[in-house]
């Protein structure tokens, strides 16, 4: 049970989305009792076992499938008449809870500037395990920006070498410059994220893209990019631009429409 726990803490550090299958009801003779744990992961490694045998190898299927779809969901088996289709000839039944473990939510902070600092702070704040990546040392310190889980010096274009990207990344470019989002972006783009934004004026990005284009980076990638990224609160201060940027992430991530609130309420 230990093994399965340290194993399941490590994925979740890692980003590897998998499944927990937990034996939460048992009557009769069953292989395993209440409690037996297995932890599934997509490519059908497990660790644990919850009885072995064909009920186990359902569940592992289904496992596999609930790593990627986030849907929790009970499986009930009765192990008496595999002709009736039953997975088993014990004679008890029993309950599996197959609870998905996603990534916990990491904001990918680069450039580290006024703004990008803001952010790692500001993004701390609200919850999010933080990284912060900068070509400049001096930007990218515990010194510079506390806040930060994780400090990625160095060349920002081997990002995907020296980064763990997952399904719930969120990646922020504050960065100094255009040249910086052209050179940085075409490695970026079909990492795995829930959101990609880069900071500056429509008409730095629409440069931008039209530079990323002439180097062969698709058109309709790049429009799944935030640009400029962040709600429109005529921010003026790094922190105001801040919670500007992250206001749009926690509406995307909670499903929000961005509109006031007095306005939705006189709506109803």
């Amino acid at each position: 049970m230990d093994n399965v726990f340290a194993i399941l803490f490590d994925a979740q550090a890692k980003g590897i989305p998998c499944a927990l299958c937990t034996v939460i009801r048992a009557r009769g003779s069953t292989p395993r009792h209440a409690g037996s744990k297995m932890l599934v992961f997509e490519d059908g490694r497990i660790v644990g076992t919850i009885g072995g045998g064909e009920m186990e190898s359902r569940i592992i299927t289904l496992a596999r499938q609930i790593a990627r779809a986030s849907e929790p969901r009970i499986e009930h088996y009765e192990l008496v008449d595999p002709k009736r289709g039953d997975p088993g000839v014990c004679g008890g039944e029993v309950d599996i809870f197959i609870e998905p473990i996603r990534p916990d939510p990491v904001v990918l902070v680069i450039g580290g500037g006024h703004v990008g600092k803001a952010i790692v702070h500001l993004a701390k704040w609200l919850g999010f395990r933080v990284a912060l990546a900068d070509d400049r040392p001096e930007f990218c310190s515990p010194e510079w920006a506390p806040d930060a889980d994780e400090y990625l010096p160095g060349p920002l274009a081997d990002l995907p070498k020296r980064f763990a990207f997952h399904a719930e990344t969120y990646i922020v470019m504050p960065t100094r410059g255009m040249p910086l989002d052209v050179e940085v972006l075409p490695q970026l783009i079909d990492a795995p994220h829930a959101y990609l934004g880069v900071i500056g004026s429509r008409r730095r990005w629409a440069t931008a893209v039209k530079t990323l284009i002439d180097l062969g980076v698709p058109e309709e990638k790049l429009r799944s990019i935030h640009a400029p990224m962040g709600l429109e609160l005529n921010a003026e201060t790094p922190e105001e631009i801040a919670v500007s940027i992250m206001a749009e992430i926690i509406m995307l991530r909670r499903g929000g429409t961005g509109e006031p609130m007095k306005r939705m309420q006189n709506a109803e």
